[in-house]
């Protein structure tokens, strides 16, 4: 019996296209890190201003992104954290959902920013209590590691002082002791587990000497506060949480939605100064969101929508795409394979949602490279369609 299985790995031929490759994601789910951002004006124009806002005057404020499934969102948070990673004075966090409660939120952020980074930061604080209680002056964590490692500075000489000043800074005597606990090497992945509140034994706890479980909505907002104005106090401009999805609140209980709305308010009644949170959200949630928790919403405020795409938007949008496999700049400016007859033609089926867009132009690029079309016309859509 024959197969009509045909498995290779010879890519397909997009040459004729003045293209190296298919530029479109073949799954159209925001890259980590994405290049290209989707165009609208007002929306890129109020993000700037509410991230610019923080990091001018350290004041904090918070914004929500709405949009319906499949335009942009997670894409604008995840574009727009790329563009703080590459600042050293902010800490970037990024949550895909919030879970059950403000914990999950917390663990998330902390786990995002993952135990080397935390470890880091635990060497940066030592370094500045070395700085003050000793004749060592180390600029930053790996030259705090090395003094540690080689025996020029001992950690019975450091460290009272600093679980004592972090202790004072945070008004968390066991965040202190864990963070401490980040730099030793038989109690760091008990500091670790701790301080993403995965939960840890007694025994384990009680070899750091802390005395709490990191355990319910109360401690995690206690415990990311303790972490921010560790941040602040080591000279940190503000701390920046993109939590998506946040529309899933709402398959949550009405106790449980509310306690998490609840803790979220509370984050933001401590923390006034150096932080700032970004959500996606459905519009649909937000409404309900703004008028059944007051005290929620109107401590954010602020709320740009991300808009269906118009022909405009689109137009550009495919043209930044194309450009990412361009070969040569004479191609510059231009849609080719595509038509703004066949690009009308997907902005109407899609009703202007990216996700969408970005999905049927990938396959339209396949199959026009694998058919041989010099363009891919409106009756090429069609038949896709």
């Amino acid at each position: 019996m024959s197969s009509n299985f045909n498995i290779t790995d010879q890519q397909r031929d997009y040459s004729q296209y003045g293209l190296s490759g298919n530029p479109f994601p073949y799954s159209p789910v925001p890259a980590e890190n994405p290049e290209i951002f989707c165009g609208q004006s007002h929306v890129s124009e109020k993000i700037s201003s509410t991230v610019s806002s923080v990091l001018s005057t350290g004041k904090s404020k918070h914004l929500v992104v709405t949009g319906k499934y499949g335009n942009g969102k997670s894409h604008t948070l995840k574009y727009t954290r790329s563009l703080l990673r590459d600042r050293d004075d902010v800490i970037v966090g990024y949550v895909a959902q919030p879970g059950e409660g403000f914990i999950d939120i917390y663990h998330e952020f902390v786990y995002d920013l993952g135990y080397s980074h935390l470890q880091r930061l635990a060497y940066e604080y030592l370094a500045s209590i070395t700085r003050e209680c000793t004749d060592e002056t180390p600029e930053g964590a790996a030259e705090m590691r090395s003094l540690i490692n080689e025996g020029d500075v001992l950690l019975p000489e450091i460290i009272p002082e600093a679980i004592r000043q972090l202790s004072e800074i945070t008004k968390f005597a066991d965040f202190a002791r864990a963070m401490v606990h980040m730099i030793y090497e038989d109690t760091n992945l008990y500091a670790w587990q701790w301080l993403t509140a995965e939960g840890i034994r007694y025994e384990q706890r009680k070899e750091m000497e802390i005395h709490s479980a990191l355990d319910d909505d109360t401690m995690g907002v206690r415990a990311f506060t303790a972490l921010k104005n560790m941040l602040l106090e080591l000279g940190y401009t503000a701390v920046f949480v993109f939590v998506d999805e946040f529309e899933s609140i709402a398959r949550l209980s009405a106790k449980y939605e509310q306690a998490t709305l609840n803790s979220v308010r509370h984050l933001m009644d401590q923390n006034s100064s150096g932080l700032c949170l970004l959500f996606g959200c459905a519009p649909e949630v937000w409404q309900d969101v703004m008028s059944e928790y007051h005290a929620f919403s109107e401590r954010i405020g602020q709320e740009v929508t991300l808009k269906p795409l118009t022909s405009d938007h689109l137009y550009d949008l495919i043209d930044d795409y194309l450009a990412l496999e361009r070969v040569s700049e004479e191609n510059e400016a231009n849609l080719r394979p595509f038509t703004e007859e066949s690009l009308d033609m997907i902005l109407q089926r899609s009703q202007g949602n990216v996700r969408q867009i970005l999905a049927l132009c990938s396959r339209l690029l396949d199959d026009a490279a694998d058919t041989g079309y010099k363009v891919i016309s409106p009756e090429a859509v069609e038949e896709v369609l």
